[in-house]
């Protein structure tokens, strides 16, 4: 019996969803028809990948510029989506940064600004998000790392603000499946993307792309609600 769940027509927000792994979960849920609004601090940068997801999927696409860093600016996010939509069903907090030195190279703006966004920023992208999603008994997502759990040299900033998604991904999803949201943190090794200045090329065809979240996410969604993966580890099959 075929108990996935039929995602057309509901809606999502993710944010840093203008390019890697945002645009590519972004591109996957368009396709299964929903609705999705990406948030990004380039405002010409959210709408031109908007109208690139508005031509590949049955679903919808806007772009809106915000700042994870702000919470006025998720509030302000949020009620753009239920202005355009009437509700919210899925908020990904994807937005993140990279800063990567010895700790005593590692400059004092370059720490705030990572704990800043990749953990302040999910608190902030939540709260904003929380009764819109208690409404609709919607879906909580997070994308940490695997550096969330495993440290390395350089690493400081990096993985003190991932460690620390990953444990508040799990201590929230114990007090939102409360209210009948389910959360989940999503942990990829080594993706195709542009992150910290990459530029993706056929040399990483071994990494995991983009679309492979993008899927992920798509089948937590689809899944029967009284199932619950609350932390995925993701790596590439064939390390280079």
């Amino acid at each position: 019996m075929n108990m996935r769940q039929n995602l057309e027509n509901k809606t999502a927000l993710i944010t840093g969803g203008s390019k890697g792994i945002g645009f590519g979960i972004a591109a996957a849920l368009v396709t299964e028809g929903m609705y999705v609004a990406i948030t990004g601090r380039s405002k010409r940068s959210v709408q031109e990948a908007a109208e690139q997801l508005n031509k590949i999927g049955k679903g919808k696409a806007i772009g809106i510029e915000a700042d994870v860093r702000s919470y006025d600016s998720q509030v302000a996010a949020v009620a753009a989506v239920m202005e355009k939509w009437g509700k919210l069903d899925l908020l990904v907090a994807n937005a993140g940064v990279g800063f990567f030195a010895p700790i005593d190279q590692l400059t004092l703006a370059q720490w705030q600004e990572t704990i800043d966004t990749n953990l302040t920023g999910v608190f902030f992208s939540l709260k904003a998000g929380l009764d819109a999603l208690k409404e609709s008994k919607g879906f909580f997502i997070t994308i940490s790392s695997l550096a969330g759990t495993n440290f390395f040299a350089n690493g400081s900033a990096y993985n003190a603000s991932k460690f620390g998604v990953t444990g508040f991904t799990q201590a929230a999803m114990l007090d939102l499946r409360q209210h009948g949201i389910r959360a989940t943190t999503i942990m990829p090794g080594s993706v195709a993307t542009y992150f910290n200045n990459h530029q993706p090329s056929e040399k990483d065809a071994w990494k995991i792309q983009i679309e492979d979240i993008g899927q992920i996410v798509v089948d937590l969604m689809q899944m029967h609600p009284r199932t619950l993966p609350s932390k995925i580890e993701v790596r590439p099959s064939n390390p280079a």
